[in-house]
């Protein structure tokens, strides 16, 4: 067993990514967690999703998400074809590897 991770800009790109493995790659959701990568609550460094601006009716872009830190993706993998898996869902979804 191996422990694979990545961190991400945005909180959407790293759950994509862990949508990728759950939902296509079978892989079970106990084996992945996702923390942000310092010691502060944060959403990632860039605002995604509600936390942009959008057309009419919607409100404008918001400006209280915690933009403190990336968030850090760890998954624990059983074999080498499970982890090249980890490692293609992570360089989609733009994680960097540690």
């Amino acid at each position: 067993m191996a422990l694979l991770e990545a961190t991400f800009e945005t909180r959407r790109e790293a759950e994509m990514s862990i949508e990728q493995l759950v939902q296509e790659f079978d892989l079970d959701r106990k084996a992945i967690e996702i923390v942000a990568d310092g010691a502060l609550n944060s959403a990632g460094e860039d605002t995604s999703g509600g936390d942009n601006a959008s057309d009419s009716p919607s409100p404008s872009e918001r400006k209280d998400a915690a933009l403190n830190d990336r968030i850090r993706v760890l998954v624990n993998v059983d074999d080498a074809a499970e982890a090249q898996r980890v490692r293609d869902a992570f360089s989609e979804f733009g994680g960097d590897r540690s």
